[in-house]
């Protein structure tokens, strides 16, 4: 059967919308462009993009829903049915996974009873996997509503989920102090963060982050030069012909394409 078209918000939640709407789509000379920070304002309203929401952003804009809908399913940023208070992302990717991620995740499941992307039954945490937080400095890496928590472990990120269902407080390991995932949409929408020293808090580069600019500059650290900057011969460098083992060299014979550590038989090519 065709879906019914979507109910409207109330009249005073679709008068404030409009207001804060207005306001974004003023910043833009064309108006469609404003389609992203409301999809983040209405997001902010209910905790997920629904069609209600989609459809007021469509009015409000001059398009169909079809052109909302296809950006709203695009970006996983915007959630498309109820998640919880705090959006916890574990990466999964290749860094985090080797370093842990991957025993987080399914130490989380477990512990809070969950799946990916599933929400705890008092409607505070929602799970999910993320292919790349963009720390693999600090792997393994858990985001809370796209704030950091670096380093994490099993049972320390099963710390951090317990305090945010009993209500504690939690700080980032950097950046702005923690808010819940509706809060956060409204500032992803543009609108400021009026918290106290929300603004002040900063996520700047720690050691880990700065560690690869030092080594290209060939610079001291506590335990010395690690390595010689580009062009300079550093002190106790292997005499030449010297084997130097590095984690590249395999420890067993690698593959036929070189021919002087061959794999196995090597025949001619159709044979």
């Amino acid at each position: 059967m065709p879906q019914l078209p979507a109910p409207d918000y109330p009249a005073d939640v679709r008068a404030r919308l409009e207001a804060d709407g207005g306001q974004i789509v003023a910043r833009y000379p064309d108006s469609r462009s404003a389609l992203l920070p409301l999809l983040h304002l209405v997001q902010a309203e209910e905790g997920y993009v629904s069609r209600t929401g989609m459809a007021f952003c469509a009015d409000l804009l001059k398009l169909t829903t079809a052109e909302v809908t296809a950006v709203a399913t695009f970006y996983s940023m915007y959630r498309r049915r109820p998640s919880g208070d705090y959006q916890v992302g574990v990466c999964t990717n290749t860094l985090c996974a080797v370093m842990g991620g991957d025993a987080i995740f399914d130490e989380l499941k477990r512990h809070l009873g969950v799946g990916n992307n599933e929400t705890t039954d008092d409607g505070k945490v929602t799970l999910e996997h993320i292919e790349c937080n963009a720390a693999c400095d600090f792997a393994p890496v858990v985001m809370v509503n796209w704030e950091f928590f670096d380093n994490q472990t099993p049972e320390s990120a099963k710390r951090l989920v317990d305090d945010l269902r009993a209500g504690r407080q939690v700080e980032p390991t950097r950046g702005a102090p923690l808010c819940t995932y509706q809060e956060t949409a409204r500032i992803l929408a543009g609108f400021p963060d009026e918290r106290p020293g929300a603004v002040e808090a900063t996520g700047g580069a720690g050691p880990a982050s700065l560690a690869g600019l030092r080594l290209a500059r060939g610079e001291t650290t506590s335990g010395g030069r690690v390595v010689h900057p580009r062009g300079a011969a550093p002190q106790g460098e292997p005499q030449p012909g010297a084997r130097h083992l590095s984690s590249h060299d395999a420890p067993q014979q690698t593959s036929a394409s070189d021919p002087e550590h061959p794999a196995g038989p090597v025949s001619e090519e159709g044979e």
